[in-house]
């Protein structure tokens, strides 16, 4: 028994790494700055995000003035849209979902993974990508 409890606990905190659900800061790649809060969730077996909080001093609250016109996002508001929308978690990778963003209002194929404390967040648009890296926050 004392084997197998030491064990119990590695297992379980190797799972709690791989999960991307909680609040990530999202994080500007030319200033550094945080520019958002995503709080990211699974719902019927697919992980969701949603805007929940916006860093900008010009317009703390904005709508999608970007998104295309038939998306159902189109001029709503950022704070409480979800970007991120039906990922499927596959040996700890989650794929097969969107993203949007909602500056220049496209829509990205996506893949995000855990990578240490961070999120590693992959927006494929044709054969080019680009990746952020979001970390744990509030």
């Amino acid at each position: 028994m004392k084997l197998l409890l030491p064990l119990f606990f590695i297992a379980f905190a190797g799972h709690a790494q791989t999960t991307i659900v909680g609040k990530w800061k999202t994080i500007d790649d030319g200033t550094g700055e945080t520019r958002s809060v995503v709080e990211i969730y699974e719902r019927e077996g697919a992980f969701y995000g949603k805007v929940v909080k916006i860093f900008n001093e010009q317009d703390p609250d904005p709508i999608c003035e970007k998104c295309d016109e038939g998306d159902p996002r189109y001029r709503k508001k950022i704070i409480g849209m979800e970007i991120i929308q039906n990922l499927k978690e596959k040996d700890g990778e989650f794929s097969e979902g969107t993203i949007l963003d909602p500056e220049d209002g496209k829509v990205y194929r996506c893949k995000l993974w855990v990578d240490g404390k961070d999120l590693k967040v992959r927006g494929y648009w044709g054969f080019l990508y680009r990746t952020q890296t979001w970390v744990k926050g509030s």
